[in-house]
Order: structure tokens, then C-alpha cells, then sequence
């Protein structure tokens, strides 16, 4: 029996996951959770073999969490489940330690397949992704957000998404000096001198 979190603030979409998933004969949804605390709550007192989460959370990032919960259980499957574009998050996720990377709106025709692929040990993500990773040429010229660290990634989608220092440093628990020094970082390496360079990019290359 795969032994299943669901991880997801919408309860609408907890209960069309829990439908798909529960339909098989060796799934089970052992506990679900709407935000960070819920999760780390339940993955540290209930016997599981996979997370699945989103990555958008409402008092947590989505990273974060992923990081936790690989460092609290290094040997937890964590599949991740999100609207955000897969080509710019999916790998960085994987190598941050996610085993997968779903779309929601391809839960309904992968999900299992992916869980199951997760729970034996394997990485998953979309044929079309996977192909683009195997066929891209070593000397295609990377766009520059790729230089960015997983942090400095993150920072910049959230300026993208018109959000203030003081709420990303919130968000991330950190100062709001350090936030500061991220986007002086990122801008550095972008070339880009204001936020309205880096919202600019991050629209036209599909960040958010």
C-alpha cells in the first residue's frame, strides 16, 4: 500500500486529489494539510511513503518546505503538484531533492502513473519536458535567470509577482536587508538596474 499526504490549501483540490488517488486498490491517503505547520505536523508523526505538494503555500514557500522535509527525512518521496510553469521550476526542483514534478492540470490523467513512478524510486516529469531536456544542445546560450541560485530564483518570481521586500522577507523568514541583498544580487547577474527590468523579464520568459 502506498501510503499518500496530500499538501494543499485548497480544499476543493485536496478532495478531487484524494478521489483520483483513492481509486486505486493499493493508494491510501493517510493525512491531508492545508499549509507548512499542518505538514511538517503530520509527516513527523504518521507513517508515510510520499508527499504530495504544492508549492504555494500560504505561510510557507513551497521550497522551503522541501528542503525541511528532505533534512527531516532524507527517504521521503516528495512529488510536487503545481499551476506554475513546469520548464522553469521542475528541474530546479528535482535537483533541490523533489522525486517529481506534476501540473495540476495533468493530475487527472498523470497523477497515479507519477506516484507510482515516485514511490519505486524513479523522477517524474512530462514527456514534453523530458524530451527537451534530453535533445537540448550543451551550446544553446541559457537565459540569464538560469545563473540564479534556487533563493535568488524564488526572490525574483516573488518581486515578478508585485510583492514587496518586507513580504517576501515575511514569507521567507528572513530580514528584510537580506531580501535587499538577493535582488541586488540578481540584478547584478541579470544586468538589470530596477524591478521593473526584472518583472518585465520574468513575464516574457513565462516565470509567472
Amino acid at each position: 500500500m502506498i501510503k499518500v499526504i496530500i499538501v494543499d490549501d485548497h480544499p476543493v483540490v485536496r478532495r478531487g486529489l484524494k478521489e483520483i488517488i483513492e481509486d486505486e486498490p493499493d493508494m491510501k491517503i493517510v493525512g491531508e494539510a492545508k499549509d507548512a505547520m499542518e505538514c511538517f505536523s503530520l509527516v513527523r508523526k504518521t507513517d508515510c511513503d510520499l508527499v504530495l505538494l504544492d508549492i504555494n503555500l500560504p505561510d510557507r514557500s513551497g521550497i522551503d518546505v522541501l528542503n525541511q522535509l528532505k533534512y527531516e527525512k532524507p527517504n521521503l518521496s516528495v512529488l510536487i503538484l503545481s499551476v506554475l510553469p513546469e520548464d522553469q521550476y521542475a528541474l530546479r526542483l528535482i535537483k533541490a531533492g523533489a522525486s517529481g514534478y506534476l501540473m495540476k492540470e495533468s493530475a487527472l490523467t498523470e497523477l497515479v502513473k507519477a506516484i507510482r513512478k515516485v514511490n519505486s524510486g524513479g523522477k517524474y516529469v512530462s514527456v514534453p519536458l523530458a524530451e527537451k531536456m534530453i535533445f537540448q544542445s550543451d551550446s544553446y546560450e541559457k537565459p540569464s535567470h538560469k545563473s540564479l541560485s534556487n533563493r535568488e530564483f524564488q526572490v525574483l518570481s516573488m518581486i515578478a509577482q508585485g510583492k514587496s521586500l518586507k513580504s517576501i522577507a515575511d514569507e521567507l523568514r528572513v530580514s528584510e536587508k537580506t531580501v535587499s541583498t538577493y535582488r541586488s544580487r540578481i540584478m547584478e547577474k541579470m544586468n538589470m538596474s530596477n524591478n521593473s527590468d526584472l518583472i518585465r523579464y520574468a513575464l516574457e520568459h513565462h516565470i509567472v
